[in-house]
């Protein structure tokens, strides 16, 4: 047990450091790789390499149906859901903006838990910091605020990253609550390849792979992703998952933004306006709040049986 909190705490440091880097990998590959052959391509090849190893290690994948299935679900919700509406964002965000609007994940989080049976209500303190993030959200995405003009698609896009982290957290609740019995290795194989073949069939129905261009950066960048973004990181992730409480994992919310906003203003020389320094510590304020209100509530009222079946 405690050999498995000491790697639980490891991965948490992986998801923290490497997923802060991949906002501005995605960025560079943005510019010649469609969102959706970026992430098709980017989880299918990593879910194979996952699977190589399994079979090098004398694993194999579940069989029982209602697993397979329930992995297919949150596999769909994790990369379909949460990492391509991010991807597709970037096209339009800057790259330390997106993981700034990422860091409200621990406010869907706590909305989950509330509704989830024998949850935790979101209580006063909670409730105040989820407005003081949000409030932080409304300064970053305000007219002027980050890029000096009025951005339609900037505005989608922010929309977009929020409807993502809706999609991440179910995703991470549903996968901590309803699927056991198999490795976490097991459980990311299955997502990822879930997940990336469903986005990628998508993509290539749609048209995206006449516009599938590689340049040196953006093969690099697409490369970085696959590797320590996917492999590595997201195996950590799920690993995290099964070992620690959704909550406290939900923290790398934290460091990522901190991470891709000091890349993206030194590499990509991304503005670092006053009001969005404001918006920053407004967003990281209400989370901050959100996180330390813990065990100020009681367990929510039962809620309807779909709602505890979904969660």
């Amino acid at each position: 047990m405690k050999n498995e909190k000491l790697l639980a705490y490891a991965a948490f440091g992986i998801v923290c450091l490497v997923w802060g880097t991949t906002y501005l990998a995605i960025r560079i590959a943005v510019t010649t790789v469609p969102p959706m052959m970026l992430t098709g391509t980017r989880y299918t090849i990593a879910g194979l390499i996952m699977l190589a190893v399994l079979k090098l290690r004398g694993e194999k994948l579940p069989r029982d149906r209602r697993t397979l299935i329930e992995l297919a679900i949150v596999g769909t919700l994790l990369v379909a859901g949460g990492n391509l509406s991010v991807i597709w964002a970037e096209q339009y965000v800057p790259s330390g903006m997106a993981a700034l609007l990422v860091a409200t994940a621990p406010f869907w989080a706590a909305i989950l838990e509330a509704v989830r049976k024998n949850g935790e209500q979101i209580g006063l303190r909670r409730g105040t910091g989820m407005l003081v993030g949000f409030l932080g959200v409304v300064l970053l995405v305000a007219p002027g605020a980050v890029t000096g003009n009025y951005s339609t698609k900037f505005l989608l896009g922010a929309f977009a990253i929020q409807v993502g982290s809706f999609c991440w957290q179910y995703g991470m609740v549903r996968g901590k609550h309803n699927v056991h019995g198999i490795t976490p290795m097991q459980s990311a194989t299955v997502q990822m390849l879930a997940g990336g073949v469903l986005v990628l069939v998508v993509g290539l129905a749609i048209g995206e792979g006449k516009n599938y261009v590689f340049t040196t950066q953006t093969f690099a960048a697409t490369a970085y992703l696959t590797l320590f973004g996917s492999v590595i990181a997201y195996s950590a992730f799920i690993y995290a998952l099964a070992h620690m409480k959704a909550t406290n994992l939900s923290l790398y919310a934290y460091v990522n933004p901190a991470v891709a906003v000091v890349l993206g203003w030194l590499i990509l020389d991304e503005k670092l306006t006053s009001m969005s320094i404001v918006a920053m510590a407004v967003i990281l304020g209400g989370v901050a709040i959100v996180q330390t209100a813990r065990g100020e509530s009681k367990p929510a009222a039962p809620v309807a049986q779909e709602q505890q079946r979904a969660a």
